[in-house]
């Protein structure tokens, strides 16, 4: 299907102040906030259309609050999410990037949407049916953070 447009709904994880904002705000609008750091409340939200071979991606970007209080209300973004991306503060990581200079963001982004589109998995994958944490991993599949 040649245009086809594809909707992904990807969350971003982590403990309060590992970066999940910063690094949204890198990949959407090409900046990196100095602080004083305001904490996200509940989530915020922010989309992104790119293009993945002949298909027309939107990322819809629900950036969760890492604060404890807020684990519990958190929880509703996950649904229906066909990504996630999972901030912590460590110095050498799987996908390496950076929000303050704009390292692989755009990078990280893009392999979200490809594997997306790629991975049959995915693809049919509904709400209803949802996913299955206890299930063993398939070799093929491999993080989002991998590269």
């Amino acid at each position: 299907m040649s245009g086809q447009r594809v909707d992904v709904k990807v969350v971003m994880l982590g403990k309060e102040y590992v970066g999940k904002t910063s690094l949204v705000e890198r990949y959407v609008h090409d900046r990196f906030l100095v602080g004083p750091y305001q904490n996200t409340i509940g989530a915020a939200f922010v989309a992104k259309v790119m293009s993945v071979g002949d298909r027309t991606v939107t990322l819809g970007i629900w950036d969760t609050a890492g604060s404890e209080r807020y684990e519990a209300m958190s929880r509703i973004y996950y649904r229906g999410a066909k990504a996630a991306i999972v901030c912590y503060d460590i110095k050498a990581q799987l996908f390496e990037t950076s929000s303050k200079t704009g390292q692989s963001v755009d990078e990280l982004f893009q392999k979200v949407a490809e594997d997306y589109v790629s991975v049959a998995a995915f693809q049919v994958m509904t709400e209803d049916k949802g996913v299955d944490l206890g299930q063993k991993p398939n070799p093929y599949f491999y993080s989002c953070c991998h590269h």
